[in-house]
This record gives C-alpha cells, structure tokens and sequence, in this order.
C-alpha cells in the first residue's frame, strides 16, 4: 500500500510576485525650486514606500536645532568635505547658499546592497553630476510651481526668511526652473497630494522596466524552455 507520507516533495517554484522583487536598485532625484514642495513630497515618499532610503547629504553648515548627524546629514567641516571631494568620494557635491553640500558614494552603495532604492532631495546641478556617473540607473523628476505669485506666497509664509532671503531664494528659483528641460519627468504641484500620486506612479513604473528586473531573465528562459 502507497504511503502518501513517502511521496518525494516537489520543488518549490518561484512565485511572479517574488522574481518582481529580483531588480537592480535606482537612484530616484526630485528636484524643484525652494519652496515647490520637493521636500514635503520626499517625506510623504520615504513615509509610504520601505523599499526606498532617503540619501544623506554631507555638508559644511552648521547643525540646526532638532537635527541629528547621520539622520539629517552628515556634518563636517570645511576641510575635510575638501579632502572628501578631492579623494572623489561624492556622487555630486555643489555650493548652495553659502555651503557645501554632496552625497557620500558609501552610503549610496550601502542603501542599493540592501535591496533598496535611494531617493535624492539634490538640485540640477546635482542630478547632472549624478547622471553622469551612474547613467542608467538614475531617474529625475522635476517639480514646478503652479506660478511665481504661489511660489513666493509659499516662501514668505514659511516665516523663518527676512524678504531678503525670500527674494534670493525667488532669484534661485529662477536660475533651477530654466533647466527643467534635463529631466526625465516634470510635474505641477498644484495639489501636493495629486503630485505626490504622480511621483509613486513614476517610481512603480520606473521599477517594472525590463532592463531593472534582473528576475525575469531566468523566469523567462524557463518559459521558453531553455531554464
């Protein structure tokens, strides 16, 4: 009599849904005038989506209150950000307002071992250093203002500028929108919660791409038949 105890277990095949998680990681750039809400739809990002790390820039400003190094940013001096420069540990680095900021190579690397994606809050100089070491693996998103008139309401009723910094800050505006033309994809944020939908659209999308989706390789051969 067959005993059903003794039938040989059959592999275990893999799930579609697990070879989707079987992708190369991206470096995810949002980048937008100061007071467009890149850094509201960034946190609305990291809060709703595990799969992505926020990149941590180093930087020669001082702490601010509330602040915590390593979470934050990285905070050095001005020395040694210029021996980290020199020794071309940045992805990309740039003067903003007086200081330096730059994204650390290591902990980029770190997020991507992980499994993870990394989301970069960088402006368009920034994204172009990034692009131009990492290619492929780099997806940028600009995002504008509905107008100049919401963008300085937004700056002056932040209430922590003096109408000078406000009006440098409209000036910078300028300078960053006029390079809007070298991203992948430009949104409106008109209504940061629509805004925010788009960006997780792209995100997926971005993630589904043939050429990230290292899974489907192997599960596609074997369909074929020759896996």
């Amino acid at each position: 009599m067959h005993d059903p105890n003794d039938t040989p277990a059959l592999p275990q095949r893999r799930r579609p849904h697990d070879i989707e998680h079987q992708r190369r990681g991206l470096l995810f750039v949002l980048s937008s005038p100061s007071g467009a809400g890149k850094s509201t739809i960034a946190r609305m990002l990291l809060e709703a989506d595990e799969s992505i790390a926020m990149s941590v820039s180093a930087t020669t400003r001082p702490m601010r209150p509330g602040e915590v190094e390593g979470r934050d940013y990285h905070f050095v001096d001005t020395a040694e950000f210029k021996r980290m420069v020199a020794d071309g540990e940045f992805y990309e680095w740039a003067h903003v307002f007086d200081h330096r900021y730059g994204t650390p190579k290591t902990q980029v690397r770190t997020i991507l071992d992980r499994g993870r994606d990394v989301l970069f809050d960088i402006d368009w100089q920034g994204a172009q250093q990034l692009f131009q070491q990492a290619g492929g693996d780099v997806v940028r998103v600009f995002i504008l203002p509905p107008s100049v008139e919401e963008l300085n309401r937004r700056l002056a009723a932040r209430g922590t500028d003096s109408a000078e910094v406000v009006a440098s800050r409209m000036a910078r505006a300028a300078s960053e929108i006029s390079h809007w033309d070298g991203y992948d994809y430009v949104l409106i944020n008109d209504d940061v919660e629509r805004c925010f939908a788009q960006v997780r659209l792209i995100l997926r999308a971005e993630r589904l791409k043939r050429s990230r989706q290292t899974g489907l390789i192997g599960f596609a051969r074997g369909l074929m038949g020759g896996g």
